[in-house]
C-alpha cells in the first residue's frame, strides 16, 4: 500500500486549517487516513505548525512519501533533518548522542529565527498603530479648527472711531 504524508483540509471557507496525515495515496484528500501526525494553521503569522516529529520520522523510515507542500512543512520543522540523522546513525556514521546534539542545535537556531521574526512583526504592528494614531489626531485637530468659529473681538474704541469717521 503506497503511503503519502499529505495535508487534509479542515476549517471554514477562506479560513483553511490543515491536518498533516499519513494516508493511503488512493484515498480521497479529506478521506480516510492511517494516522494524524500534526496540524498546520496558515492563518496566523508566522504560520503555526504542530507536528509529532518522531512519528513522522517513523513513517518516512517505513517508506511514506511526502507531497510537495508536506515536504516543505516537514523541512521547516526539521523532520527531514532528523530523518537524515537517523539514517546516519543506522549506517554508523554518527552516534545517537551526536545526532541528537545536532538536531537540538538546529532547533535552537530555528527558534531564534522565529522569535526574531515575531519580534519584528510586533514592532511593525506597534509602529503602524502609532502612525495611525498620529494621523487620527491630525484629522481631529483639523476638524476642530474648521468647526470652531473665529473669535469676534470688537474694541469699543475702534467701533466708536469707525462710527465717527462715517459721520464726517
Amino acid at each position: 500500500m503506497p503511503v503519502k504524508i499529505r495535508l487534509q483540509r479542515h476549517g471554514k471557507k477562506n479560513k483553511p486549517f490543515y491536518w498533516i496525515v499519513a494516508a493511503d495515496s488512493r484515498s480521497k484528500r479529506d478521506g480516510r487516513y492511517l494516522e494524524k501526525l500534526g496540524t498546520y494553521n496558515p492563518n496566523t503569522n508566522p504560520a503555526t505548525i504542530d507536528l509529532d516529529i518522531d512519528g513522522t520520522v517513523q513513517w518516512l523510515q517505513n517508506g511514506a512519501q511526502p507531497t510537495d507542500t508536506a515536504k516543505n512543512l516537514l523541512s521547516y520543522k526539521g523532520v527531514l533533518l532528523k530523518n537524515h540523522l537517523v539514517g546516519g546513525v543506522r549506517k554508523g556514521a554518527l552516534t545517537e548522542e551526536q545526532a541528537e546534539a545536532k538536531f537540538t542545535a538546529w532547533l535552537e537556531e530555528k527558534a531564534g529565527k522565529i522569535s526574531g521574526k515575531e519580534g519584528a512583526l510586533a514592532q511593525a504592528q506597534v509602529a503602524a498603530a502609532a502612525k495611525a494614531l498620529e494621523a487620527e489626531k491630525a484629522v481631529n485637530e483639523a476638524r476642530i479648527a474648521a468647526n470652531t468659529p473665529a473669535p469676534v473681538v470688537e474694541d469699543v474704541e475702534e467701533v466708536a472711531a469707525t462710527a465717527g469717521d462715517s459721520e464726517e
